[in-house]
């Protein structure tokens, strides 16, 4: 029986290149006493679920269309957190909803907030309107974190936009989750190896992508995307709102609906959880068309291969609506 089971291993080591017979006998830890891992939106909850592939799949509080600036917890995510052992998260200025349920429900928890973690490339918040370019500049390091304030006092928490930010995070949830569960130590950092491999290779591939159209502008639909781009050199110009749960004023619109007319504008850009009317409303009769972002992945299927569709589909929806609308520098 012994040497039926190591023959097997032995030809599944020749037959898979690079799987030796250790790794051919070996076997995830069960998902019963592996840490419950709780994690707030899908982004994040993806690159939790890189490092974890192979041990559990984390609990995501926030799935489908739900947006972390005015989030009610369910009773199953205040049972997830009650049981968890570790909480992983941006921080308290895009998941202000957690933070009385993580001082009460997941009071003996472990929290990660990676905002706080060093070498993250940060940027300010710009806020609504029209943005000046010297509103792009990144601040390496930082540990100033005063709430996510969209008038532009504040900084912008949308870090995962950025793959190298993404990169930075997956290292130090691989370097927690090997603390808290040695067991499955040697599995956490082979995963972080392979993840920020892929996460390099999503990179190198979306710059080649966007380069075409880094010199057209356009306006968004809040300030979200100061990081994907800031990376990739893409010509922003302005927010339609102040914050996702704010409509513009009537001065706002008309700024805005001036700065189209006197200058030519490829696209504004709307979000799936909200309407596209009031993005018609602006571009009509100026020839500027409407698109689509998305940057928390709402619709999309949570887990590991989650942050590679969103920053694709990113790079989709930039791509579709300005490649279309090729405008002089």
């Amino acid at each position: 029986m012994m040497s039926s089971l190591a023959g097997l291993c032995v030809g599944l080591s020749m037959a898979l290149p690079g799987i030796g017979v250790e790794a051919a006998v070996s076997s995830p830890k069960p998902a019963s006493t592996a840490p419950a891992v709780v994690v707030s939106i899908a982004p994040v909850h993806s690159l939790a679920a890189m490092v974890m592939e192979g041990v559990a799949m984390p609990h995501l509080l926030l799935s489908g269309g739900a947006s972390p600036h005015g989030y009610a917890l369910k009773p199953s995510d205040g049972r997830a957190l009650a049981r968890a052992r570790l909480v992983i998260w941006i921080g308290p200025g895009l998941e202000q909803f957690l933070v009385k349920p993580l001082a009460t429900l997941a009071r003996r928890s472990q929290k990660l907030a990676l905002i706080k973690t060093g070498g993250l490339i940060q940027r300010r918040a710009r806020g609504g309107g029209l943005w000046e370019t010297s509103d792009y500049g990144p601040r390496v390091g930082t540990q100033r974190h005063n709430g996510h304030d969209h008038d532009g006092h504040g900084d912008d928490f949308h870090v995962w936009l950025d793959p190298r930010n993404a990169i930075v995070m997956v290292g130090e949830i691989a370097r927690v989750l090997s603390r808290i569960d040695s067991a499955n130590g040697a599995r956490y950092l082979a995963n972080r190896r392979r993840a920020v491999s892929e996460i390099t290779a999503l990179d190198t591939a979306l710059e080649a992508r966007l380069d075409p159209i880094r010199r057209i502008p356009y306006f968004v639909y809040h300030d979200a995307y100061s990081y994907f781009e800031g990376r990739y050199g893409l010509k922003s110009l302005g927010a339609v709102v102040v914050g996702p749960d704010r409509r513009p004023g009537i001065k706002r619109l008309r700024a805005i609906r001036a700065r189209l007319q006197g200058a030519p504008m490829a696209c504004i850009f709307t979000e799936p959880q909200f309407p596209p009317a009031l993005a018609n409303s602006i571009v009509k009769g100026t020839g500027a068309g409407v698109g689509v972002l998305d940057p928390v992945g709402a619709g999309l299927v949570p887990g590991a291969g989650l942050y590679s569709v969103l920053l694709n589909a990113l790079a989709d929806g930039l791509i579709a609506c300005l490649s279309s609308r090729r405008l002089s520098p």
